[in-house]
């Protein structure tokens, strides 16, 4: 059982520490806090640990009535690993100033650069090239719901080259201070990042993209259009998602026709936080017409990166060295489809 923690209890962070304390061969041993908030609050009621990363600010924690275990400092010498989820940028600094002093290995998210980090993850894509690294970064919510559904189509046919318009939410549901409230933005940098951003998983794949935001808080959207390498069909496409370890083909009949209607189907399944951890892709958008194919997915970006986490976490610490194993473990722990 290795001991993990938690650097920064937020968005991402907090569902990193309950698919992790679901597992059975590791554990949270303690997560971090900047401040004393309602999310603090939250962690130490679920049983977590709570360690600030701010030793003056302990005084604050006291006077909102949160107990605190320690300092962050603290934390980090008694584990095996620290997943980063502060904000981009921070978390290759504390590689930095502070993991690699004292030989901590770390997780980032899809915040930090890559050539900052050294080493991309996706479970799928190249979980064996991140057997026993001491430092990946599992990249971003739009990144990975990429590969993984181009993935499975390159296995079957092939790729030349793939265009992509990525719709972005415009901020994640708690978000106040975000926007746009009324207002398509235009990301006018081509290639957006997210395209070149594949390319640390998938290296060969030629792959540009495109970006804008829009008033939405609910998912990201993306349009994707491949030219194949192969003939395939449309339905080799469909079995293809279908096998695939974390997409989710939506059948009509399901009538879900927009993101707002796949986060009320995520309610329904009953998860923590409604979370869509799946790559849902409408099927009647899936076509392959001339050799080229068009399909429609949609991406929970507050939860499709965090089995990715744990997959990580298994291999870094070498707990599993079949990509398959960890990946089918981790999704019948997580309940996911």
């Amino acid at each position: 059982m290795k001991n993990i923690g938690i650097n920064g209890y937020g968005t991402i962070g907090k569902r990193v520490a309950d698919a992790v304390s679901a597992q059975d061969d590791m554990k949270i041993l303690g997560v971090t806090k900047r401040s004393p908030d309602f999310e603090a609050k939250n962690a130490v009621e679920k049983g977590y640990d709570l360690y600030i990363s701010v030793p003056e600010r302990e005084k604050d924690f006291e006077e909102a009535g949160i107990e605190v275990s320690g300092t962050a400092d603290e934390l980090f010498e008694k584990l095996d690993l620290v997943v980063d989820c502060t904000p981009g940028g921070v978390g290759a600094q504390n590689m930095n100033d502070i993991y690699k002093k004292i030989g901590l290995k770390a997780i980032f998210e899809g915040g930090e650069d890559h050539d900052a980090i050294g080493s991309s993850f996706n479970a799928e894509s190249n979980y064996d090239a991140n057997l026993g690294k001491d430092y990946v970064r599992v990249v971003s919510c739009n990144t990975t719901g990429l590969c993984r559904t181009l993935k499975p189509i390159r296995d079957i046919s092939g790729i030349k080259k793939v265009r992509a318009v990525m719709v972005r939410r415009g901020a994640d549901p708690n978000d106040a201070k975000r926007g746009p409230i009324n207002g398509i933005v235009p990301s006018t940098t081509v290639p957006s990042h997210h395209g070149p951003d594949v390319q640390t998983i998938i290296e060969d794949m030629n792959v540009m993209t495109m970006a804008l935001i829009v008033p939405t808080t609910l998912m990201h959207m993306h349009n994707i259009m491949v030219e194949l390498e192969d003939d395939i069909t449309t339905d080799n496409v469909i079995d293809a998602f279908e096998n695939a370890y974390r997409v989710l083909p939506l059948d009509p009949s399901l009538k879900i026709g927009s993101t707002a209607e796949i986060m009320e189907y995520a309610k329904n399944l009953g998860r923590s936080r409604s979370d869509m951890y799946e790559i849902p892709v409408w099927k009647e958008s899936i076509n392959v017409t001339d050799g080229e194919l068009f399909y429609m997915q949609a991406v929970h970006q507050e939860s499709d990166v965090v089995p990715e986490n744990v997959d990580a976490i298994r291999a870094m610490l070498e707990l599993e060295e079949d990509g398959e194993k960890s990946i089918l473990k981790t999704n019948k722990v997580m309940g996911i489809l």
